[in-house]
């Protein structure tokens, strides 16, 4: 079993989106969404999946998933190589279905991700 890790993406305007995203959420919030990136990291994809903490949402494009009462925290993710993953951002959900908008924009900074790293 490959090791998996995860690692935000600064554009190429500097800006870490997730990172920026996260610092701003409440305490409890951004602690449980980074708890589920750890305990995913440690436990694999599969015990992530099967907690419901990951969930694809497109080709290559999935979602870490936490819930703290009634905020619902996403940050959108795709696997690069191996257990190798990047997160574009995220966004609390308000929805019950992940808005186009954030699934288009994490496509735009996959492309993004994948021209500045080739």
């Amino acid at each position: 079993m490959n090791k998996i890790t995860f690692e935000s993406y600064k554009r190429k305007n500097g800006h870490d989106e997730f990172i920026e995203w996260i610092q701003k959420l409440p305490k409890k919030d951004s602690a449980k969404l980074l708890r589920i990136i750890k305990e995913t990291e440690v436990n694999g994809m599969l015990v992530a999946q099967r907690l419901k903490w990951v969930k694809k949402i497109d080709t290559n494009l999935y979602e870490l998933r936490s819930k703290v009462g009634s905020n619902i925290q996403r940050a959108i993710y795709f696997h690069v190589v191996n257990g190798r993953y990047v997160i574009t951002h995220g966004f609390t959900k308000k929805t019950a279905k992940t808005p186009l908008h954030e699934i288009e924009h994490a496509k735009e900074i996959r492309k993004e991700w994948y021209n500045h790293e080739n």
